[in-house]
């Protein structure tokens, strides 16, 4: 059985499909920050809502990037997680 890795390392090996990643890049690490977190946690995605003040599908929703979430939002996320969000251009 393949994962998320190995499909990735091999789609990224295509020039174009790497371009178009590195441009959405920013998106991808932060929602692998948040799923990392959420897990280290220990939380449910639904015990997250909870915590949130939200529903289970709208973090389900940002957590397979069919939202993007607002400054807002990932100042609360940052908070439940103890964490405070800092934003930066370099």
């Amino acid at each position: 059985m393949r994962n998320y890795k190995d499909i990735r390392e091999k789609a990224l090996r295509n020039p174009k499909i790497k371009r178009e990643y590195e441009l959405l890049r920013p998106e991808f690490e932060t929602i692998e920050k948040i799923i990392e977190l959420r897990i280290k946690s220990g939380f449910t995605q639904k015990e997250l809502a909870n915590k949130l003040g939200t529903k289970q599908s709208a973090v389900s929703r940002m957590e397979r990037q069919f939202i993007n979430p607002t400054v807002s939002f990932l100042s609360r996320l940052a908070s439940v997680f103890g964490k405070k969000l800092v934003i930066e251009f370099k």
